[in-house]
């Protein structure tokens, strides 16, 4: 059977040429969002969707959206893409590749003579990666509903500017009322971050849902005192206390049958001396479940221990709420055509869950939803040594193609 097929020496050169902008002296790929090295890689992106004769759009929060009305104007549209923003010392195709993808998708199709029955749209939502503005998937949770835009446009970054300021600065502060079109779908192409789909040798993802997220910051108040003269059993010790929430939340997950995990990703101690027993610890910890009870359960668990705990070791805690997302269902329709498209190019395919946050769980909240996962090299994403295979990178831009030819024709199959 006869495939209409990507260009594929254009979306790879597209995807290292994007991944050049944002290096720094020593090589390292930084763009956080609002950022002038994020301006940069916006410009380009830009460039290539009108290029590509799209009519470019930017909302409040500084959403970039590539529309190409073809057909059914005034129809919802067939959305597709993800974000260019990046962790600090990045790898090139997270969310990248999405987003350049949905580019080359739409480019194949006009130049094939596609006629859609709506429009299709490209999109690179703002601030996925949450690294300089809390919280992260700002763009798309804004552009869904669940956060209001002045308040996001008021979030003060981790270098003390307001985003809203920068995306000003940078030229992105745009019109448009973010929701200003309800997609029909939405499909977010993606390498998958993790081990799975290279361990078992499958090319292709079907994501049928996504992890709930659970972020909190726990601070332990004790004494600070002399680390050679104070006896163990006289000690407030926050950083031991610290320690022992680590240990809990390891040994939890790891005697559990579930696909629970448990994370402490930053911590700080205070006054951070090598003599001085810590007063003040300061942690994250990071929550993730595909059912939301076992979320809940886990939440209360560690609410429990921290309440043993400041009894034991005669310490004061405190908990602040970062983040909080459910997990995510995605449409059993979307999943399906992606098993179906990848079953027509004869590509192995297996349904699974997201251990990451992406955008498609904030859109899923206003229309129906999937991803698609290509193989990750060893599981390493967040990290230069990212790496999908070209090989993979082009049969899953080809999944996206026969996907949203099927949705942008058509009602979303039974």
């Amino acid at each position: 059977m006869s495939h209409r097929s990507i260009d594929p020496s254009r979306l790879l050169g597209r995807i290292h040429e994007l991944g050049e902008i944002g290096r720094d002296a020593d090589g390292k790929l930084t763009r956080l969002a609002g950022s002038e090295t994020e301006r940069l890689g916006r410009d380009r992106l830009v460039s290539w969707l009108e290029d590509a004769g799209l009519e470019v759009a930017v909302d409040r929060i500084g959403n970039i959206f590539g529309i190409w009305n073809a057909g059914g104007v005034g129809e919802k549209p067939v959305m597709i893409g993800s974000h260019i923003d990046t962790v600090i010392n990045a790898g090139i195709y997270d969310g990248c590749f999405g987003v350049l993808s949905g580019l080359e998708v739409i480019q194949t199709l006009k130049s094939q003579g596609f006629e859609p029955t709506r429009p299709i749209v490209v999109t690179a939502f703002t601030n996925e990666e949450g690294v300089r503005y809390a919280p992260d998937m700002m763009g798309s949770l804004v552009y869904s509903g669940g956060l209001d835009a002045a308040t996001a446009l008021e979030a003060v970054g981790t270098d003390g500017t307001v985003l809203g300021d920068e995306l000003a600065r940078i030229g992105y502060a745009g019109s448009h009322a973010p929701g200003f079109m309800t997609p029909h779908a939405y499909v977010e192409l993606h390498i998958e971050q993790g081990p799975v789909l290279e361990r078992e040798g499958v090319p292709v993802g079907a994501v049928q849902d996504l992890q709930g997220i659970s972020w909190q910051k726990v601070t332990i108040d004790g004494d600070a005192n002399h680390a050679g003269t104070t006896p163990i059993s006289m000690r407030r010790d926050a950083g031991y206390a610290a320690a022992r929430v680590i240990t809990f939340l390891r040994d939890r997950a790891a005697a559990s049958n579930t696909p629970t995990v448990a994370t402490v990703g930053c911590i700080a101690f205070e006054p951070n001396a090598v003599n001085v027993i810590p007063s003040r610890a300061t942690f994250t910890v990071d929550l993730r479940d595909p059912d939301e009870d076992r979320l809940r359960q886990e939440e209360t668990a560690l609410a429990a221990f921290l309440e043993q705990l400041a009894a034991d070791e005669k310490v004061g805690i405190s908990v602040e709420r970062l983040a909080r997302f459910e997990p995510v269902k995605f449409d059993p329709a979307i999943v399906r055509l992606i098993e179906a498209a990848a079953s027509d190019r004869g590509l192995g395919c297996k349904r699974m869950t997201s251990g990451a946050g992406h955008d498609a769980q904030m859109i899923a909240r206003i229309a129906p939803s999937a991803m698609i996962f290509v193989p990750s090299r060893g599981g390493i994403s967040h990290n230069p040594k990212e790496f999908t295979a070209d090989t993979d990178l082009v049969a899953g831009a080809n999944i996206l193609l026969d996907v949203v030819c099927g949705l942008a024709t058509g009602e979303l199959p039974k």
